[in-house]
């Protein structure tokens, strides 16, 4: 009460009485529609964990894109806010694709430290956990180095869009670099705990540049109509990134693992060349948001 405006306390869209049933019949009939099909697939012999899974990837995709055409088309959203919307629909993609590679660290470089690292240095050993502990610890270390050089250059840093293409570039290096050991090594070797070090420390470069101003943009640019469920769509990024995983994530074994890295690396690659051809309509469309 002391230091907040009473102002920011207040939704900008406040739910009306006359709009309550209308939503409340919205989520039950989803409710009830998963349910049907739920019932579906067990009358069929399809309920298994693999089809469950694709369900949830369905929805996962799906959610965002309805919510994107549900902003675009809003009475509610202005004409320079329905810019914006439209300019951070590259940068959910991106935030996508980020986020299915630096979620797979609790996935595909788990078995890599489990099954093809070396982890026993006689009275040392280093148990396949512990490399969890390299994503908060980079973050520890970088977030201080980059608030600082956000700070120093000030108007002069790079756009939001540019630093999402830069932390694409890292990302998908972190997973390129993979490829390394397996060519020089082979699957079934085991190889220094480093490899994994570096590659943590390259990708967690892309989280500082990506997570973050994610964080902000999505504040800047969210319809005043829209601006907590904005915030919602930001976190979705994360939802469908790990619901593409559940997919792709079926085609790392031993034997494609060289493919699966470099594949996965050039794709994210890929998408930062096009955001950065793109990056000066994206950031035209953005209004003077930065």
């Amino acid at each position: 009460r002391k230091y907040i405006n009473p102002a920011d306390n207040t939704a900008p869209d406040p739910l009306k009485p006359e709009d309550v049933r209308p939503l409340v019949i919205r989520v039950v009939v989803a409710i009830a529609a998963v349910g049907v099909i739920l019932l579906a697939m067990a009358g069929f012999n399809a309920l298994t964990i693999a089809n469950v899974i694709s369900l949830i990837t369905l929805i996962a995709i799906g959610l965002p894109i309805w919510y994107f055409v549900l902003m675009i088309r809003s009475k509610k959203v202005t004409k320079t806010e329905r810019s914006r919307v439209i300019a951070y629909i590259p940068l959910f993609l991106a935030a996508m694709i980020f986020w299915a590679i630096e979620e797979q660290g609790s996935v595909v470089l788990a078995l890599f430290a489990a099954q093809q690292t070396k982890l026993d240095f006689g009275f040392f050993k280093i148990l396949p956990g512990n490399f969890q502990t390299l994503n908060p610890l980079f973050i520890l270390l970088y977030g201080p180095l980059f608030a600082w050089l956000w700070m120093k250059l000030g108007k002069r840093q790079p756009t939001s869009p540019k630093k999402f293409y830069l932390g694409l570039i890292f990302a998908g290096a972190s997973y390129l670099w993979m490829v390394i050991p397996v060519i020089l090594f082979g699957s079934s070797a085991k190889v220094s705990p480093l490899w994994l070090v570096m590659s943590w420390a390259i990708v967690e470069i892309g989280e500082m540049l990506i997570s973050p101003v994610g964080l902000s943009v999505t504040t800047k640019l969210a319809p005043k109509a829209y601006s907590s469920q904005m915030m919602s769509m930001w976190f979705l990024a994360d939802a469908s990134a790990q619901a593409v995983n559940a997919q792709i994530v079926r085609f790392y074994t031993p034997n494609h693992e060289v493919a699966y890295f470099a594949i996965v690396g050039l794709v994210s690659v890929g998408f930062a060349v096009v955001l950065a051809f793109f990056t000066p309509r994206i950031e035209k469309l953005m209004q003077g948001v930065n």
